[in-house]
């Protein structure tokens, strides 16, 4: 049976992805999922174990590389606001966490004779890009992020990529567009509101739009993102020829664009919950961020994503309206 370990498997992305093996196992085959978080919602995703942790404290990934998983999700992350905000517990979280990580990996590898190499799934996110942009991000732009939480991604690809290379694991990052709708609460990513504008009208809340209407993002909805990572896992990384990192497919759309598809669905009612109050900060970030993508390569791997907002507000709407 395929040993699977979700690091952040707590959160989000990480229930959503559990949620998707517990449905439909392995390529078809029961498999034994770990999830591994600070915490876990009630009512959570099925698993065959849970163990709270934080891959920060020492010993903690030696301890979960010592179980010899065949497939690693590394989604643990503190998000884009509070990355900047707090840049010690940004670089401990987002970066040293996943040395540790690999480094544990290694020595599995190394204690097995070599035959020990796991494939690992590494969450990485478009934020990896800075200005100035094309119109089109396409799959040979550089990376040179404008933030600490761009940089601690950019720096996690570039390790992966490395000890791939040198035959420790197996590895790949998917880099993940701004994930909308997202259920729950707000968080403290600056792109938060993308999701609260359209969760918390369609569960009949007020809330505040924090920059133009004409701010164009690239976007995709939580079940793409676990259908992302489940796919990457089973690629033939061999396809990559070397380049293990991965623009996936999303939906570029302006924020009106965004709340038109919210009153096409739900009506001006709904809509008029929404108000603006620009708020400077948030502008100035989303305002570095990259727009849209061609993600010709990723598609030709066999990723696929929403075509449309209103697909991805319908998405939220089928899996996760009345649980927000």
């Amino acid at each position: 049976m395929t040993n699977i370990l979700i690091i952040g498997g707590g959160g989000m992305i990480g229930q959503k992805l559990a949620r998707l093996l517990a449905d439909q196992g392995w390529q078809g085959e029961p498999a034994e999922v770990t999830l591994y978080d600070v915490g876990f919602p009630q009512n959570g995703a099925d698993a065959s174990r849970r163990i709270v942790g934080n891959l920060t404290e020492n010993g903690a990934a030696v301890g979960l590389a010592s179980t010899r998983p065949d497939i690693v999700f590394h989604l643990a992350a503190i998000v884009s606001g509070e990355a900047e905000q707090d840049f010690d517990t940004g670089w401990q979280v987002n970066m040293f966490a996943g040395w540790s990580l690999l480094e544990a990996l290694r020595e599995q590898h190394e204690a097995s004779g070599g035959t020990y190499r796991p494939r690992v799934v590494f969450a990485s996110s478009i934020a990896v890009f800075g200005a100035p942009f094309p119109d089109q991000i396409g799959d040979e732009f550089l990376t040179a992020p404008l933030t600490s939480y761009g940089a601690q991604k950019a720096i996690s690809e570039m390790m992966l990529s490395d000890f791939s290379r040198k035959g420790f694991v197996d590895g790949i990052s998917v880099r993940l567009p701004t994930i909308c709708v997202r259920p729950g609460k707000a968080n403290k990513a600056a792109s938060s509101f993308f999701s609260s504008i359209i969760r918390e009208p369609l569960n009949g809340r007020k809330v505040i739009l924090p920059v133009s209407d004409t701010v164009r993002h690239y976007h995709a909805s939580p079940k793409s993102a676990a259908g992302f990572l489940n796919h990457a896992a089973g690629l033939d990384t061999g396809q990559l020829d070397g380049r293990l990192s991965l623009n996936m497919p999303g939906v570029s759309c302006t924020v009106a664009e965004q709340i038109q598809a919210l009153s096409d669905i739900a009506g001006a009612g709904t809509v008029a919950l929404i108000s603006h109050d620009e708020d400077p900060e948030v502008a100035k970030i989303v305002g570095g961020w990259p727009q849209d993508f061609d993600a010709t390569r990723a598609r030709a791997l066999g990723f696929q994503a929403e075509t449309s907002f209103r697909d991805i507000i319908q998405t939220y709407i089928d899996e996760d309206l009345g649980h927000s």
